[in-house]
């Protein structure tokens, strides 16, 4: 690869790359002391016990993103910016700093779109991701440990729809993330939310996560995936998901083995806790006649499974047009059809 398109895309790209710095009032640290215990010592903070109840605003986290317009949307990873009570604010450079207003969050792509206010924003242009070639050359950009700004990484597509088990976010919550663009181009802790380019500088995908303990395996979210949020959201100013109404579970082969299941792929109608109902009355469901102890098979003609839950199903469908379902009812098989409505 020649360095000299990296040069030019480090000048088209970097600009628009920002960091998002996640911060709360907390109480306010005095000091700190030292805690023994087994047999290591623990550097404990010593929060001020006067009862004033004195706050301070501290920085619990942070990661990358991209602005994808000049009047100020950016895209980020949803495990980012998840935590609902903290305050975001964009930093473009050092003498930009904007407040951020969280749009919309994903959690089943880790996508979010934010908002900051102003014009003439530096940003990046969109690819198509659908047409990206495994061995074709990318370019990773973020803010790796929320330190080095303006990091560049070299590498190519290693691979393309591949499934992993994420972990992150200030709460360190389990992801299930499918569809990813696989990239041996470094990825590492703070890159989360950066862009993903290709040599012509546009994006291609929304880093996410790297291997612990690997090397050069990190995956990236395809940006078709935050193209149909962003849409909904300059739509209708929010994301719009579709309803079908139960509670269910995801059967794997050892679920099944062991609940001695006729299937062993499909999302199976159970209330979670006693004294709940496990179909919402009203809901979609309830109107195309789902009961409890069905197995939803597929949606649409698209088999059920673990690497395609019920909810990854439903995110292509529509509001408001008639859904198919293939169900398991005491081992017969049933065709229902509900129309989605929108989750409130």
């Amino acid at each position: 690869m020649s360095r000299f398109p990296i040069i030019k895309i480090a000048k088209k790209v970097c600009p628009a790359v920002i960091s998002v710095i996640v911060s709360k009032d907390l109480p306010k640290v005095e000091d700190f002391y030292s805690f023994p215990y087994g047999g290591k010592e623990y550097i404990m903070p010593m929060i001020q016990k006067d009862g004033s109840g004195v706050v301070e605003k501290t920085q619990i986290g942070g990661g990358s993103g991209f602005i994808i317009s000049s009047n100020g949307y950016v895209l980020t990873s949803n495990h980012v910016v998840a935590d609902m009570t903290a305050e975001y604010t964009v930093i473009v450079d050092p003498e930009h700093k904007y407040p951020a207003k969280i749009l919309s969050r994903n959690p089943i792509n880790d996508v979010a779109v934010l908002k900051i206010e102003g014009k003439n924003f530096p940003f990046i242009p969109l690819a198509n991701s659908d047409h990206i070639q495994i061995g074709e050359d990318v370019v990773a950009v973020g803010n790796p440990l929320g330190e080095f700004t303006d990091t560049l990484s070299a590498g190519i597509v290693s691979g393309l729809s591949r499934y992993i088990t994420a972990f992150g976010g200030t709460d360190h919550q389990m992801q299930n993330l499918r569809g990813l663009i696989q990239t041996d181009a470094a990825i590492n802790p703070g890159n989360s939310g950066g862009p993903l380019v290709n040599m012509k500088g546009q994006v291609i995908g929304i880093n996410t996560a790297m291997i612990m303990g690997a090397q050069n395996i990190g995956f990236a979210i395809p940006i078709n995936y935050a193209k149909k949020d962003l849409d909904q959201v300059r739509k209708y100013g929010k994301i719009v998901v579709p309803f079908l109404g139960i509670k269910y579970v995801i059967i794997s082969k050892e679920m099944a083995k062991a609940n001695k299941l006729s299937v062993e792929d499909g999302a199976l109608v159970v209330r979670e806790a006693l004294g709940e109902h496990p179909v919402i009355k009203g809901s979609a469901a309830d109107r195309a006649g789902i009961k409890e102890f069905d197995i939803l098979v597929e949606c649409n003609g698209e088999k059920i499974t673990t690497q395609n839950p019920l909810m990854q199903a439903l995110q292509k469908c529509k509001i408001g047009e008639e859904t198919v379902f293939k169900v398991l009812r005491d081992g017969k098989e049933l065709i229902l059809k509900a129309v989605l409505s929108e989750k409130e």
